[in-house]
Parts: structure tokens; sequence; C-alpha cells
């Protein structure tokens, strides 16, 4: 216990319980701040600085610097703050467990305890991330992947039974039960959370903060919890008891007023206020709603703008906490004693209800009318390009022939009337059954053997042709055919935590399909369809009110819970539509609910990908086109010829309440979120193999002990210039960390590909690069790899290649000119002679979601420095946790600028250990002529922690250190 303050107080925690919190309000009374006018997100984190004061990890400057935080000049100073909780999803939180256990190993093999590396906060793991949609269109479809995913992944599985059992403080979620963040929102997540000290006869009270190896762990702050995405990296320290520090942040405050209008939905307000915050430019900083309009919202409404802070940029999305926040954890089926001591607590703390104008100070006000929001999608390649929903056709038509350097297709004289004929094996499958795309007869075929691409169709009766192949007869549609061409909706995918844990849009999703089915609509078997809903509470509510089966009916049966489309798991479309969209080039569509739409990321065949509300999924799947009007042209005819426009089937906010009123009970989240090993026991046939370090096998190709901590010795590094250095890639903007580290399919002809095929794995066994986070020989090879990464270096291509120049100006080639190939077998050739590499990038490097590997590859590839125009906040800290040097180029400044093709030699002076963070240095250019130039770049390592870590070559080895030598 720590009372540096002597802030200490008693407070009413609820049903005859007394309890201690430290107090804000008595902070504020010592004339330590205008704590009051603070926004609430930062008191949450000034509380935790307080608590944890004890002049070494968090030093009482630190809590008056964050106490006197100025809103339009915040102190350039980082603050130290203590999380209560971590939460990791698996393809994250794999690795994670797998460098605790290296971690492990280094501390048995120097002879010291090693249970010292032990998580010192709650950890809480969900298996989300390895599921994918094999299966669609059935009954038996969640039970089909369910088993596809316990044969892919039963390695991985071992491993982390391992982990649940090795570490004390380690909560594993299985399979099957939802995705992390929308678990965390209905069941981890507690609000306001308690411990016993020692010193005290009551309990000691304090909020539930976390952060999450998930950039979208912002969605907790729906619930008013502080929580935000880290990298894995990151994490770990955490876990082993360092702070997360970070800069002290601008708040920007997002007023909202008025209502939304009939027929917008939560997600076209999350789409408008992504566009909207995308450009104001809050990278980095917190967000925080407030206003009359905010209040209005329901969590599920707020979960859904706080899940898309990656989206626009922000490190949080947050929301107060009042009667709605206490209401919901109710609702979800928390006790009451939980209740009452979350609202107690934060009234207690004079930081309940949410803010009206003029009562907190923030950096900048933003005006939202939530009257002003419209229908919309957005893409076709990154969220916070919204579109309104009428000018999607348009757009998408511009688009097309748009030149490519200009983000467009470079299409010439596209008819978007033609199609292309696509026969599905003959005829169509009877409703619920099997075919192969290989074009078996069905006799029970193991649903395990991908050889087979097992996928099924259900419910599909004839779709409409449509207008524009109206000469076709339904008789062709039933036999199998589809016909596509540019703009078919190849994927629909009602997906992703962010809009699958809101009842609202859920339910309208399920009243558009009701009303589809009655009106005899159809959606063309070409379509993949799938449902996968954040939690098994989504499927009970869509079962209740009856709407499950009109969704069946047109093909969106559930294929599991977890996330799958919008993390890459969309799974194989039919074989014959893979070789149409090669064989005429063809730049087909896919519409989902998910969050995330960069390049090659939903299937990488699929070129234009829109994000959407699920309603609006259902209605494009029947539409069967993005180059449509929804406001004037119809989805197609019903069973009377009649054309049916989206008009006709979309509920009225009328119809979508008066179905929710019955849709939920506290008693099914409880009898949902328990038992959890009990309700799988597909997880409970699983081995795992027992005691306190893990006994590593070298014939696993998805769990191997990575170099790390390989020579590990007691003493750091000094930080030293780096000279003679090679380029490996030259990227422009939006580089983003699918870009670097694939999550994924693995090419067969790949570097990770061919690196297993000689491990005698075959390519239907390849699984997907996010399966095998836990094996650094082929994370190494998928760096950069990604088949529409475009190094600059080699103009005209696309995917993980470079050119080698060898380790001199002359070497490389016999023209001097650079040898291609690919970035692991150039990185591989260039350590051979100990040289070594950077990454040139342009603006926003690192976007997208929080992916370790995206810095641990970069590093094991032979990486030294990053110069980028800006970085994404997350992939910026990374690299830095790994040792690599992330610079900045000056404004207006790019490689494309200085001319740079990759055949020049870098040096970066100015390094040493008296560096300090943020100061300039110098990128020295040597041209292929000999001719020097030099470059100001700016040293993104922003705080005096982070250039420990830079020293000690990374966290990780920062952190084992200061273990062994307690």
């Amino acid at each position: 216990m720590h009372d540096e303050f002597k802030t200490l107080r008693k407070f009413d925690a609820g049903k005859g319980r007394k309890g201690f919190f430290y107090s804000l309000p008595a902070l504020e009374e010592q004339g330590v701040g205008k704590i009051s006018r603070l926004p609430v997100s930062i008191r949450i984190v000034l509380e935790s600085v307080l608590r944890n004061c004890d002049g070494k990890k968090v030093r009482r400057k630190d809590a008056e610097a964050l106490a006197n935080w100025n809103a339009k000049s915040p102190a350039n100073a980082e603050v130290p703050f203590i999380v209560a909780r971590i939460v990791l999803q698996d393809f994250t939180g794999v690795p994670l467990v797998v460098d605790l256990a290296a971690m492990r190993s280094a501390v048995q093999r120097l002879g010291s305890d090693p249970k010292i590396i032990e998580p010192l906060v709650p950890v809480d793991l969900v298996v989300d991330h390895s599921v994918q949609v094999d299966f669609f269109g059935s009954a038996r479809a969640l039970e089909l992947n369910l088993d596809m995913e316990f044969k892919r992944n039963r390695e991985r599985y071992q491993f982390l039974k391992w982990g649940q059992q090795a570490f004390k403080t380690f909560q594993l979620i299985p399979p099957g039960i939802g995705i992390v963040h929308q678990v965390n929102l209905e069941y981890l997540a507690k609000g306001v959370l308690s411990s016993q000290p020692s010193t005290l006869n009551s309990q000691l009270f304090f909020p539930d903060t976390l952060v999450g190896t998930d950039s979208h762990t912002t969605m907790i702050n729906g619930l008013g919890v502080v929580g935000w995405g880290v990298g894995g990296i990151e994490a770990e320290a955490g876990m082993l008891g360092q702070p997360v520090y970070f800069l002290t942040p601008e708040v920007v405050g997002v007023h909202m007023s008025g209502q939304l209008r009939e027929g917008v939905t939560a997600t076209d307000l999350v789409l408008h206020i992504t566009q909207l915050l995308r450009a104001q430019k809050v990278v980095g900083k917190f967000v925080e709603f407030y206003g009359e309009g905010a209040a209005s919202l329901p969590v599920p409404d707020r979960a859904t703008i706080g899940n898309m802070s990656p989206e626009y940029g922000a490190t949080m999305g947050y929301f107060p906490i009042d009667q709605e926040s206490v209401d919901y954890l109710r609702a979800t089926g928390r006790s009451e004693e939980q209740c009452f001591a979350f609202e107690n607590y934060f009234r207690a703390q004079q930081m309940f209800g949410i803010p009206r104008k003029g009562e907190i100070n923030y950096s900048i006000d933003i005006e939202l009318d939530l009257a002003d929001v419209q229908p919309s999608v957005a893409g076709p390649k990154r969220p916070q390009d919204r579109i309104n929903l009428p000018e999607l056709g348009k757009r998408f038509r511009e688009l097309l022939e748009k030149p490519v350097r200009d983000g467009g297709y470079g299409k010439e004289d596209v008819d978007l009337r033609e199609k292309h004929v696509v026969e599905l094996n003959g005829s169509a499958p009877r409703n619920g059954e099997m075919f192969s795309t290989d074009k078996k007869e069905d006799q029970g075929i193991n649903p395990g053997d991908e050889l087979n691409k097992i996928e099924m169709v259900a419910n599909r009766p004839t779709p409409d042709p449509g207008k524009e192949i109206e000469e076709e007869s339904s008789e062709v549609f039933a036999r199998g055919r589809s016909h596509i061409g540019h703009g078919s909706v190849l994927i629909a995918a009602i997906t992703s935590c962010t809009n699958t844990s809101n009842p609202s849009v859920m339910i309208a999703a399920g009243l558009l399909a009701k009303k589809a089915v009655e009106r005899g609509l159809r959606v063309d078997p070409g379509v993949k369809t799938s449902l996968a809903p954040g939690s098994r509470v989504v499927s009970d509510y869509l079962e209740k009110t009856g709407l499950q089966k009109y969704l069946n009916q047109l093909g969106f049966n559930l294929v599991g819970y977890g996330c799958t489309t919008c993390i890459g798991n969309s799974g194989p479309l039919h074989p014959n539509i893979e070789k149409a969209i090669h064989e005429y080039d063809l730049v087909a569509a896919s519409v989902l609910s998910g969050n995330r739409n960069f390049e090659a990321r939903v299937h990488q065949h699929i070129k234009a990908n829109f994000l959407m509300s699920p309603p609006l999924v259902v209605a494009f799947a029947l539409a069967g086109r993005v180059h449509i009007d929804l406001s004037r042209d119809p989805l197609g005819r019903d069973k009377d010829g009649k054309e049916t426009f989206l008009s006709d089937l979309w509920p009225t906010l009328s119809e979508i309440r008066h179905t929710m009123q019955t849709a939920l009970a506290p008693e099914t989240f409880r009898k949902l979120y328990r038992d959890f090993a009990n309700q799988n026991p597909k997880w409970n046939e699983i081995p795992s193999s027992t005691g306190d370090v893990y006994q590593w096998d070298e014939k696993s190709d998805y769990i191997h002990e990575p170099p790390f901590f390989q020579n590990f010795s007691m003493e750091p590094g000094h930080i030293v210039e780096i000279r003679g250095a090679r380029a490996l890639g030259i990227f422009g903007d939006s580089i983003t960390t699918d870009h670097i580290s694939p999550a994924g399919a693995i090419k067969e002809t790949s570097p990770a590909g061919k690196y297993l095929m000689s491990r005698g794995i075959q390519p239907r066994d390849f699984n997907s690069y996010g399966s095998r986070r836990g094996n650094d020989l082929v994370m190494t090879r998928g760096t950069f790899a990604n088949v529409r990464i475009k190094n600059l270096m080699v103009p005209g291509t696309e995917g993980g290649v470079t050119k080698y120049f060898g380790p001199s100006r002359t070497g490389g080639s016999k023209n001097g000119e650079g040898e291609q190939m690919s970035i692991f077998d150039a990185a591989m050739k260039y350590a051979e002679t100990n040289t070594p590499l950077v990454i040139l990038a342009g603006h926003e490097y690192g976007s997208g979601s929080s992916r370790d590997w995206a810095a641990k590859g970069t590093r094991l590839l032979g990486v030294k420095a990053v110069v980028a125009a800006s970085f994404e906040r997350i992939h910026r800290s990374n690299l830095v946790g790994m040792g690599v040097l992330p610079l900045q180029f000056p404004d207006g400044t790019t490689a494309q600028s200085l001319g740079l093709d990759g055949s020049e030699v870098f040096s970066i002076t100015g390094l040493s250990d008296a560096i300090k963070p943020g100061e300039t240095i110098t990128l020295e250019i040597q041209e292929k002529n000999r001719q020097k130039h030099s470059v100001p770049v700016k040293l993104r390592i922003d705080t005096p922690i982070e250039i420990d870590y830079y020293r000690h070559g990374g966290i990780l080895p920062f952190v084992l250190r200061q273990l062994l030598s307690k």
C-alpha cells in the first residue's frame, strides 16, 4: 500500500459493504490540479498513477504532472500507467506465451528459478482468431468448421493448455465461445475491481483498466473502461510488472447532439465518425464523447464506436460512465454487488454521468449532430473512405477506370453488363447437402480432408437473375450456374465484434432477411454467405425471435464464433470462381460488417471490400453486385416477378425495438458464460504437457523456441551508429501491419510455403500465417510477404520481392542494377556479410492491427532502422520494443522526393548512449555514383524508458535483466 498524497478514503460500496478508494476529489482539495475539469479518461489514468505511486516505477512528480494536465499544451512527459488486467486473442496471444516460455527456458539455463517469469496481473486469452469459413450455408457449418479448426490447430491448443497450467494468473477461454472484445464486454469486464491489502480491514476498489494485444481492445471504452491495444511486446512487459508508458496525450472532445434518423444504424454512425476523426488527425490522442447525444446512445452503440478507434487513429474512443453503463452490466448478468460497487465507486469519485458542454476542458472540441449521419458504406480499401449509400455504384465505376497509381483499378472501357458464366459443379445441391469442389460424388467425405475443399450451400433456391442478365432463365441457376463480372458480390459476411455485439443491427439484419424470404427473394449461389457472431448470446436471441431461420434460408447460417472474414479467415472460394476471377481479371467485391478492409485482407482474390451494417450485408448479397444505387434500383424480383427495393425490406426503428424487447435476458448471459470447458468437449480432448518449463519439440511447425534470448547476457550493449546499410524495401503510404506480416493464406511459392514444403507439409495443410505465429521460422519468411505489397525498388511488381545489391555499391548483379529475389532471400544474403538493412516508407507506416510479428519479423530479417514519413502508434512502439530504430523524415520529404531507388548505401549518424527522445540525427545517403548527401531525421524513440529498451536490444531483454537482478 502506498498513500503518497494521503488520499485514501472510505465509501459505500453497496449491499452493506464499506470499501476504500484513492480519492481524486481529495487530491484536488489539496490543490494538486483542477481535477474536476479533467477529461474522465485522464482522471481514470490519474487514479492508477496515484494508487501505484511508490517512488520507483511511479513517482510523485508523475502524479502531479498528470493532475495538472494542460488541455491545450499537454506536458511532454511519459505517463507510467499500471493496468489492472490484460486481454489477449490467440493469434497475438500464442507468440506472447511462446516468449514467456522462452524466457523461462533462458532463466533455467542461467541457473535461476524459471517461475520468476509469471504474469503479475490477471491475463485472459480468448481463442477466437483460428476459425475459418470452410463450410457455409448449412446447419452443420458450425460443427464442421469447428472440426477443421481443431484439426488445424491441435499443436497450438496443446501449447496453450500447457500455458494454462504453468502460469497461475492465466485464464483461457476455449474456441467456440466468442470474439475476445465481445467476451470482454459481456463477461470479463467488471467496471470496477477490488483487492484486499493486508494493511486494510476492507477491500480497496479501483477502476477496471486494461490493455490488449488487439487494436480493437478499445471496444470496452463504450462501457466506460479505459483500455487500448498494445503490441504483444508491450503486453508482456505489462504482465511482468512494467507500466505501460505513453506520452501525455491530447484529449479530443466530441460533443454529440441530436438523434439518429429513421433508417440510420450504429454502423452508419461509426463510419461517419471514422471519416470525421481521420480528417481531424487524432492519431495518438484520446477521444472522449460527451453531450446529450452521447448520453442517448445505448452501450452497444457506444461500444461499436469505441471498437473503431484504430480506424480513426485514436488511442481510445471513450464514453464516461453513467446509468446506461450500470444498466448494461445488470442486463448482461453481472451480480447486484458488482453493479452497486460500479455505480457507487464512480459517484464517490465524482465521475458519474456523461459530461455536458462546458464542464470539461478538452484539447480540441468537435461538434457532431447525430441527425447528420446518413446510411453509408466504406471502402474499397480503407475503413475511413466513407461513401453515402446511393453513391456506391457511381463511386465503384469511377474507381474501376481510375489509374492504379491514383488508387483505382486501371480498367478501361468496362461494360458492367458483361458477365461470365461459372459452373458450380454441374447441379445445385439439395438443401443442406455437401458437395466437394473436385466434383466427386458426396460419399461421406471427411470434413477434415482439405484436398476436397468441401463447401456447403443450403436453402439456396433459384436466385433472381437481375436486370443485366434477364435473358437467362431461372433453370440455369437451379443447375448451379452463376454469372459474375466486375463488382459482383462474391463474399457476404455478417462478422466481427464491431457489429455483431450490437443487437439492434443484428436484429435489423434478421428482419430484413425475413421480409426478403417472404417475398421470395434469393441469393445467387456464387455468393459465399456467412454469419459469425461475436458471442453465443447473438445466436440465442436470433433463435428466440425466430429470425435465424430466415437468415438460414438466404445462406447466412452460423459458421462459427470468432473473428473470421474480418481477419482474412473467409476461407476458400469455389475454384471455378477463383479461375474466372483470374481469367477475366475481375475486380470482384466482398461486403462485410467488419472493421477492416485493407488490400488482400478479406481474401487474396477479392480486390474491392466494403464495410457496412449487417442488414446492408444481406441487402447486397441479394443484389449480387455493388455497382447499384439501392435508393433507386431494385434488389431483385419477388416470387411474382415484381421489382423489390431496399425500402420494401428495411425494418423500422419501432420494429427493431419491439423485437429486441424479447431478445435479451441476464439469465442468458449467466448461462452461456460459465463452465466453458464442459461446454466444449473438443477442448477437453486436447492433451497437453505439464511442468514449469515448456519442452520444445523440434518436430513442431507451429511452436518453436524463438532466438530472442540466445546467447543472452546480463550486460546490455551500447547504442552505436549504423553504417553501410542497404535498403530491403522502399514503400509508399498506408503500409499496414497486414502488408508487413500477413495473417491470411500462405502461398505455395512464397519463402514460407517453400519452407513448409521442405518440412514435408503439403499446401493443403499450410494453414494461415496467423495460426503459425508461434514459429519464428515461418513468420520471418512471411514478413513483407503480402501478395499486394508494392516494393518501389521493383516497379510494376506486387508481393514480397526486392533487389539485392550486395554488401558494397558494386555487388549484387553483373550490370549493377540489382538482382531481383524474395525479400527473405535477400535478407539472408545480406546477413552472410553482416550488412545492416533499412526500410524506407511513407505516411501511416504500420497502421492496422497491433501485430507484434510485424516488428519481430522486421528485426529477424536484419533490419536496423525504419525511416518513414509517419508511423502508426502501436507499430512504432513495437519497433522500439524489438530494438529496431524508428526514424521520421522531415515534413514533405519521402524516399520518392529524394529520388531513392534502393541502390544507395545508407548510414545513420549521431547515435550514442547519450541520445535523447525526439532529437534530430542524420541519414547519410551514398548513391551509385558515390555522391553523398544527408537528410535530417527525427528519432522516434519518444520516451526516456524507450531509450533504455533500445539500448538493451528490446523490451524483453530489458525486463528479463531486471527480473534476474532482483
